[in-house]
Order: structure tokens, then C-alpha cells, then sequence
């Protein structure tokens, strides 16, 4: 009798492959729009979940975090809403001049940062379109067009060189992996046994298809596409 593959467990959504909740306790995001001012680091926080720590900012009784910048520290004010540019301060894109390094960008002006947050990056300004667009380079050397009036963190995110330290023990990435829910460790579909994947148990010469089979279920659609036709046209 067959079960249901790993694939398919994990897209259900039962419990055993749900990330815990305390994991993402913090939700980032920046003051309400027209916010301005200048407003104290209360700490710093260190999210499972995010591989840039958090700073905790408190704006009309209500606490904020966000990704912190290289170089903060606890109890530094950070001015938002203005025009200085320093590492920090939250900045709408049509005050930041050209090639300025920034992250944690809002796609559109108030969804609280949605760009450039993983630790290390940062994007820069590029130039300003005729009907007032900002464009920005970001690392992955694509460039994006947002509202000038999108709020952007000056500098770049804390956390740089994260991954240089060595990962000495299994159970230190099995942990890493598990905070955040991922498949860990990875190998290949023909190592599997059948019953875990349609690849599973590779023995001898048999080997299967590769093409997923057009009408397959989630979590069955593995390998190449399926073409539309094959062989030779005449």
C-alpha cells in the first residue's frame, strides 16, 4: 500500500510540517504614513525567522521593528519622516540622492517594506523617469520603478557575513533549517524510496521517466515539463 509523498505532506499543511508560530512573532513593518520625527532604539531583537536582526522602535504606545542597519546601536534616535542621510533614518525615495545605498524598500508607498531585507544587501538609486518614477538598482543587478513617495531605510542591512562562519554540526543546521521550516537535507529524488518520490528507488537499468505526467496531482509533478509533442516535424 502506497502513502502519500513528502511533497504532497508538506503542501497539505498538517503539523508536522508547519513552521512554528513563535518563529514569526515579529512582523516588520514601518510607522504609519505622515509619521515624522525622531525616535529612540529601544533593542535590538533577534528574529528566528530573519537573518537581519530587528530594532524595536515605539511610535504612540505601539512597537514597530524593523531590519536594522549596519553600525546602529541600542538607544541611538533615528529620525523618520526627514531628509539626513544616515545610516538608519527612514527616507521617502524622492529625497534620497543618486547612487545612496538603502534597503527594507516599499514596493508601494505604506505595505511597511517588502525589498532588499536579507542581511548584507542593498540597493542604490539610479535616476529619476520624466513622469517622476524612481528607479533603483538592487543587488541582484535588476532594476525596479517605485513611487518617490516610497520609504526606504538608509545603508545597508545588518548581518553581512553571516555565512563565512562554518557550520560545524548536523543538528546546528538542523535546527537553523527547522526555525524556519525548511527541507533539510536535501538529496536526490533516485535516493528516495519509492514510496517518498516518483523518481524513488532508481534500481538497475529501469529508470523512469523524467516527464511528470500531464494530469498529475500536486506534489507528482516532478522532472522535465511535459511537451507539447515530440519528434521530428514534417
Amino acid at each position: 500500500m502506497g502513502k502519500t509523498i513528502i511533497q504532497q505532506a508538506r503542501g497539505h499543511g498538517s503539523f508536522t510540517y508547519r513552521v512554528r508560530r513563535s518563529a514569526y512573532r515579529y512582523e516588520i513593518n514601518y510607522p504609519p504614513l505622515g509619521t515624522t520625527g525622531k525616535f529612540k532604539i529601544m533593542n535590538l531583537v533577534n528574529s528566528p525567522c530573519h537573518s537581519t536582526p530587528l530594532i524595536k522602535i515605539v511610535v504612540k504606545d505601539k512597537a514597530y521593528y524593523i531590519p536594522a542597519a549596519q553600525g546602529i546601536y541600542e538607544g541611538q534616535e533615528l529620525e523618520f519622516g526627514g531628509t539626513e542621510i544616515k545610516p538608519g533614518n527612514v527616507v521617502a525615495l524622492k529625497n534620497i540622492p543618486i547612487e545612496a545605498r538603502m534597503f527594507n524598500i516599499e514596493i508601494r508607498p505604506g505595505d511597511g517594506g517588502k525589498m532588499a531585507r536579507t542581511s548584507g544587501t542593498s540597493a542604490g538609486l539610479v535616476r529619476t523617469d520624466a513622469d517622476g518614477g524612481v528607479i533603483i538598482l538592487l543587488s541582484s543587478k535588476k532594476e525596479a520603478k517605485l513611487h518617490p513617495e516610497s520609504r526606504v531605510t538608509i545603508g545597508i542591512a545588518a548581518g553581512q557575513g553571516r555565512k563565512l562562519k562554518p557550520i560545524v554540526s548536523a543538528g546546528k543546521k538542523h535546527h537553523m533549517m527547522k526555525a524556519r521550516n525548511k527541507l533539510w537535507p536535501r538529496t536526490s529524488a533516485v535516493k528516495f524510496n519509492a514510496v517518498d518520490h516518483p523518481f524513488g528507488c532508481g534500481r538497475g537499468k529501469r529508470i523512469k521517466s523524467k516527464i511528470a505526467k500531464r494530469n498529475a496531482p500536486a506534489g507528482a509533478k516532478v522532472g522535465h515539463l511535459r511537451p507539447s509533442r515530440t519528434g521530428k516535424i514534417r
